[in-house]
């Protein structure tokens, strides 16, 4: 049985999916970032499901990259070192290393 971002039930590994299953990719935190991505506004929420699917990794691994570098330049008006945390985020999904880093930063906020 597939299961979508919202369909996520306490005792069940949550399998993150975009319109059609994926089998190797589950997460013990994706219920945790699917919680944080309904706090957002409701015009937010369905362009973040889309940057986690498997299907946007090409904007995410460059839109990741450009943050990081970005943040390189927090001495400038619009840069700054929020976006540090926001590049590794999106590259969290395609990194093992990052994604383990991830969960420990969503343990401690926790």
């Amino acid at each position: 049985m597939s299961q979508s971002y919202t369909d996520y039930r306490p005792g069940n590994r949550f399998r993150a999916t975009a319109g059609r299953a994926n089998p190797g990719r589950t997460h013990d935190d994706d219920h945790r970032i699917e919680k944080l991505i309904r706090r957002l506004p409701e015009r937010r929420q369905h362009s973040v499901r889309w940057l986690r699917s498997p299907k946007a990794r090409w904007v995410r691994l460059p839109l990741g990259g450009v943050f990081i570098l970005g943040s390189c330049l927090f001495i400038l008006p619009i840069f700054g070192l929020w976006m540090l945390p926001v590049g590794l985020l999106l590259l969290a999904e395609d990194f093992p290393a990052l994604r383990w880093l991830r969960t420990r930063i969503l343990d401690w906020t926790e």
